[in-house]
């Protein structure tokens, strides 16, 4: 299923992350899935695309002062049950922050079920750029968060009939 994603970077100190989870859970926006990064991780990646696209747009020195600056930042991606309601609320409470749309799948929580999704996104050749998930131990399903390079043919092949298990 698609379903839309936000990032946004957060200042790398203790207490930012329960700063906007209290916001969210003031305003009743439960978070669904939720994955954070160092922020430098996320512009050196960027760097190295850039680089074998020749692409760059900006020179590597830039780049340099980026990374270190970003380290004091961590990426946040994460899915709620209200988009609308949370852009709405980041807006409004200053966030910066980005949206992507992206294949959410609640699969079986057994072995081998990731690796046959991983096995369809392969087999119609599009590559996935990041996934991230979770399951329980004791739950019988796992929700897993694929951002793939097609949106459109990954929503195509996952939305017919029996495909998320």
């Amino acid at each position: 299923m698609v379903r839309t994603e936000i990032s946004l970077f957060l200042e790398n100190v203790p207490g930012e992350l329960a700063r906007l989870t209290a916001m969210l859970e003031e305003a009743g926006i439960n978070i669904d899935a939720l994955t954070i990064q160092d922020a430098s991780e996320y512009v050196q990646t960027l760097f190295k695309a850039r680089g074998k696209s020749l692409k760059r747009v900006a020179p590597a020195a830039s780049y340099g002062s980026m990374k270190k600056d970003s380290a004091d930042f961590a990426l946040i991606r994460l899915l709620v049950e209200n988009t609308d309601k949370a852009i709405d609320l980041l807006s409004r409470k200053g966030y910066l922050f980005d949206i992507l749309p992206v294949i959410a799948l609640e699969i079986e929580n057994r072995p081998g079920s990731l690796a046959e999704m991983a096995r369809k996104f392969g087999e119609e050749g599009i590559n996935i750029n990041y996934v991230y998930g979770s399951a329980l131990d004791d739950s019988r399903k796992a929700l897993f968060v694929f951002s793939p390079e097609d949106i459109e043919m990954a929503a195509r092949i996952f939305s017919e009939p029996n495909q998320q298990s």
